[in-house]
C-alpha cells in the first residue's frame, strides 16, 4: 500500500486494487503545491514556505537552552527553573517566527508540514495565533536534526516521499 505525501488519494492510486496503474499516484505526487514547513527543537526553529520545491520565504533562529542538570543538591531546583524559562522563551520565539512567516501565507498554502521534536512542535502549535495552520497540518511529521537553513531547504525531500508498506 502507498501512503502519498498529501492525502486524500483514491484507492486505485494507493494500489489497493489488483493491477493498479502508477499514473494517478505519480500525478498526485508531482502536483506543485505551496507548503508551509515548521521545524522545532528545543533551542532551534525554522519556518518556511515552499512553492513546489523552491523555498520562497523563511526564517531560522536559535535560542540557548541548557541541558538537564543531573546532580542533586540545593541548586538543582534553580537550574531546572532556569532551563524551563529558557525552553519557554525558545518555544515562544519559534511561535513568533511561525506567525511572521506562515500565517501571512495561510490563504495560499495547500498544506503545513511539521517536524522536529514532537513535544516542542505540539507546544508551539498550541499558540492561538497558529490556529489557522493547525487545520492545514498533515498527519505525517518529518524527523529532522537541528533546524538550520540547510535542513529546511532539504525538507521537500522528506515530505514529498511516498511511503510504501509491503504486506504478505
Amino acid at each position: 500500500m502507498c501512503e502519498p505525501p498529501f492525502p486524500p488519494l483514491d484507492a486505485s492510486a494507493r494500489g489497493e486494487r489488483a493491477g493498479y496503474e502508477p499514473g494517478p499516484l505519480l500525478d498526485h505526487v508531482r502536483r506543485e503545491r505551496t507548503v508551509g514547513v515548521l521545524l522545532v527543537r528545543l533551542g532551534g526553529h525554522a519556518a518556511g514556505v515552499f512553492k513546489g520545491e523552491e523555498l520562497t520565504d523563511s526564517k531560522v533562529g536559535s535560542r540557548l537552552v541548557h541541558g538537564r542538570h543531573r546532580k542533586g543538591g540545593s541548586s538543582s531546583g534553580r537550574f531546572a527553573r532556569r532551563r524551563e524559562g529558557e525552553a519557554r522563551a525558545a518555544l515562544q520565539a519559534a511561535a513568533d517566527v511561525a506567525v511572521r512567516v506562515l500565517v501571512p501565507a495561510v490563504e495560499r498554502l495547500d498544506a503545513v508540514v511539521l517536524g522536529g521534536d514532537r513535544r516542542a512542535v505540539d507546544e508551539v502549535m498550541t499558540d492561538p495565533r497558529l490556529a489557522p495552520l493547525g487545520a492545514l497540518a498533515v498527519a505525517a511529521r518529518i524527523d529532522v536534526p537541528d533546524p538550520k537553513l540547510k535542513v529546511l531547504q532539504r525538507a521537500p525531500e522528506l515530505y514529498l516521499a511516498v511511503r510504501i508498506r509491503l504486506s504478505d
